[in-house]
């Protein structure tokens, strides 16, 4: 019942038990959102896909400039 409840409301067990997140739990939470996004991506039309993908990868580079910076 519990594995039931965990997968309608898109969380672990340990969240419907404990009612807090640890920090595990909170990074599979993290990554499950991260995924039904990519899943939702996708589903979208080729130049949306090439968007989103150009989106990402100016994101990354940023972040990669702004740490050999430091």
């Amino acid at each position: 019942m519990l594995q039931r409840l965990s997968a309608a409301f898109d969380t672990t067990t340990d969240y419907i038990m404990k009612g807090a997140e640890d920090d595990s739990v909170a990074s599979q939470l993290k990554v499950k959102e991260l995924l039904k996004q990519f899943r939702q991506v996708e589903l979208m039309n080729a130049d949306d896909k090439n968007l989103i993908k150009t989106l990402i990868d100016a994101f990354l580079t940023k972040r990669q400039v702004q740490q050999l910076a430091q």
